[in-house]
């Protein structure tokens, strides 16, 4: 601890707390003797070790373990709650997305508050957030750019295929990639060549689709050629959505990128505190963002020409026109009769967006967002006596004979029950996590009747399933 942090306090002890403190007297005296923190005697302790003494000798700390059990429990299920808690009111959105992520490669990234290292907890999550990406927009492009010694080079090209982006990370992770390359993070991270690369990389892009940036930066200075103004200025005018992932701390031209870019909204802009946050803020830009009016009136009445081949099998292999290689199975565009290997991509010879009829079915979960679920009281359960999940059948706890004012986690439910608001049946938080983040359907609303309040004099209505009895 810093000798000029003023963070000792009077505190006289005796016995064995005396002795643990032989230093920090020391260092008091001389203190006393410099000028600074004068009123520092010998047996002081510093306010987190008295924080801590007191916190050891509190005696409800572990006395009621009763709960213990219960309470982790609930702090998992909060945990899980907070991951799917969004806005789903209805938006415009583009689900043809166009995305630039940019790394930052600097010196900074071999910083060890994230274990091993910052860039290798980067480079890891990375691939879970591409394969995320395209779960939830298959029908959308990624190109993967990198900062380090004040340039910004090309790691893949624009792509739809999540294989040719995993490829690169994992080429760079091991070090046997081009020889432009670096081995490991080196120099400073250039927020203008960056803006200016991704700005240029996504001119071409059409109207339909929305133009995005996503960086993550680690260093807290940016070595720029020129006026990043001007850069700026150039990316509003050419409507790119520009988002920031910090890592530890904020810069003032980052808030103002993503303030200016986003309409002055400055939410795209969030820093991680460890390697949790990074993550989620990661995870959290995989949904596309609602569309402004101004792109709202370009993309007006615009109809977008598709192509939906059908997989087929030869007898012998022959070259895709995606990647030059001998394949048997592949994909034939309708329009010009050209291979692929893969879908979705554009057809290299006409150009043609060739996509499956899945494909378009799972953009649209984005347009019509499954409604939150309503935490259960204890008061709603006597009410409409549910004791499975509707989901997956699990037992749900027994309502307790006396409200003893449980407690409760924020996010969580009291009586582990969430209930859909259309169909009003009940299901446990696994349910609710994976209708919210994978099936995109209530079961409930798509299996039968919603679920009705007992009536005053015992008779039901509606699903027998979801009152008490049920067989």
């Amino acid at each position: 601890m810093s000798d000029s942090d003023n963070e000792y306090i009077e505190d006289h002890s005796s016995g064995d707390d005396h002795n643990l403190n032989v230093g920090g007297s020391g260092r008091a005296q001389r203190q006393k003797g410099s000028g600074r923190n004068a009123t520092s005697k010998p047996g002081t302790r510093a306010r987190w070790e008295r924080a801590l003494r007191d916190t050891n000798n509190e005696p409800n700390v572990v006395a009621d373990d009763s709960r213990l059990a219960e309470n982790i429990s609930r702090r998992a299920e909060a945990q899980k709650r907070a991951r799917i808690r969004k806005d789903t009111k209805p938006f415009q959105r583009g689900i043809i997305r166009h995305m630039v992520l940019v790394l930052d490669v600097s010196e900074m990234m071999l910083e060890k508050d994230m274990r091993p290292n910052r860039y290798r907890v980067m480079l890891r999550y990375l691939e879970e957030y591409i394969l995320e990406f395209f779960e939830q927009n298959p029908i959308s492009q990624i190109t993967v750019l990198m900062m380090y010694d004040g340039r910004c080079i090309q790691l893949s090209e624009l792509s739809g295929n999540p294989n040719d982006h995993i490829n690169a990370i994992q080429k760079l992770r091991d070090g046997d990639g081009k020889d432009e390359l670096p081995k490991e993070p080196k120099g400073s991270p250039s927020l203008q060549n960056a803006l200016e690369m991704s700005r240029a990389m996504l001119y071409h892009t059409p109207k339909h689709g929305t133009r995005e940036v996503l960086i993550i930066l680690g260093a807290l200075l940016t070595n720029d050629p020129g006026d990043i103004h001007k850069t700026i200025a150039s990316c509003v005018k050419d409507k790119l959505r520009v988002s920031i992932i910090g890592i530890f701390a904020r810069m003032k031209i980052c808030t103002e990128i993503v303030s200016r870019t986003n309409g002055g909204d400055e939410s795209g802009y969030g820093v991680a505190t460890d390697d949790v946050d990074l993550r989620d803020l990661l995870m959290a830009s995989t949904s596309p963002p609602a569309m402004r009016a101004t792109e709202q009136e370009d993309a007006a009445a615009n109809l977008l020409v598709m192509g939906f081949p059908s997989r087929t099998e030869e007898e012998h292999p022959s070259l895709c026109a995606c990647h030059g290689e001998l394949t048997r199975g592949g994909y034939i565009c309708p329009r010009c009769k050209t291979k692929v290997c893969s879908l979705p991509q554009t057809c290299p010879s006409c150009q043609l967006t060739l996509i499956l009829s899945t494909h378009l079915a799972r953009s649209y979960h984005h347009l019509f967002p499954l409604r939150n679920w309503l935490e259960v009281s204890w008061d709603r359960v006597r009410e409409m006596r549910t004791t499975q999940c509707k989901g997956c059948l699990k037992k749900f706890p027994g309502i307790p004979t006396e409200d003893d004012g449980a407690d409760k986690m924020d996010g969580s439910s009291e009586s582990s029950r969430y209930e859909c608001p259309s169909c009003h049946h009940h299901f446990c938080v696994d349910c609710d996590v994976f209708c919210h983040q994978t099936l995109y359907n209530c079961p409930g609303c798509q299996s039968g009747p919603p679920a009705q309040v007992p009536a005053s004099n015992g008779e039901t209505t509606g699903d027998p399933m979801a009152l008490d009895g049920a067989s």
